[in-house]
């Protein structure tokens, strides 16, 4: 399923959040080759939550640094969706994949802390999770590495609505927390 049919009913506008925090994950340099040499621009990638389950990234592109991060800021505080948590952690097991990119995410009992890669640890600690556990597999380009994460927290189900949807308890689901 695709990252854009996911977010369907989970956006959040930033008004509704509390304070923002951004954090760049990555800038890269690209160049365009013309005529009279090499063209430089940038290029930055942003994640921006506000700790308390609502998280989203943003890609900018321009002449300079600041502006980049400015437009990526821009379009992460667009794309903020909600993240259904258990706690500090999440509150099953999941996958998310994007492209040649994969994670792996699996709740982590209290007190653990967060056990991912540099931009995996950025996402979560955007959105507040404090104890999880992740594996990154195949390619771990950042952008592929975000959108995979993503992914990944837009599969998660709240377990009490999901038993509500059947009829039944969360005990009668196993459902069983940290």
């Amino acid at each position: 399923m695709k990252f854009k049919d996911r977010v369907h009913g989970r956006r959040v506008a930033a008004e509704h959040c509390g304070e923002l925090t951004d954090k760049t994950v990555f800038i890269n340099r690209v160049a365009k080759v013309v005529k009279g040499g090499r063209r430089f621009s940038f290029s930055a990638l942003v994640v921006s939550g506000d700790g308390q389950g609502h998280v989203g990234f943003g890609l900018g592109k321009a002449n300079e640094v600041p502006e980049a991060i400015r437009k990526a800021s821009e379009t992460a505080r667009k794309t903020l969706v909600k993240v259904p948590m258990r706690g500090s952690t999440v509150p099953h097991d999941v996958v998310g994949s994007f492209g040649p990119s994969k994670i792996v995410i699996k709740p982590a009992p209290p007190g653990t802390g967060v056990i991912a890669g540099s931009v995996v640890r950025a996402v979560v600690e955007a959105a507040g999770i404090h104890d999880i556990r992740t594996k990154c597999i195949g390619s771990n380009r950042a952008q592929n590495v975000i959108q995979a994460t993503m992914s990944g927290l837009l599969g998660l189900k709240d377990p009490e609505a999901f038993a509500h949807e059947r009829g039944i308890s969360l005990e009668e689901m196993g459902y069983a927390p940290y």
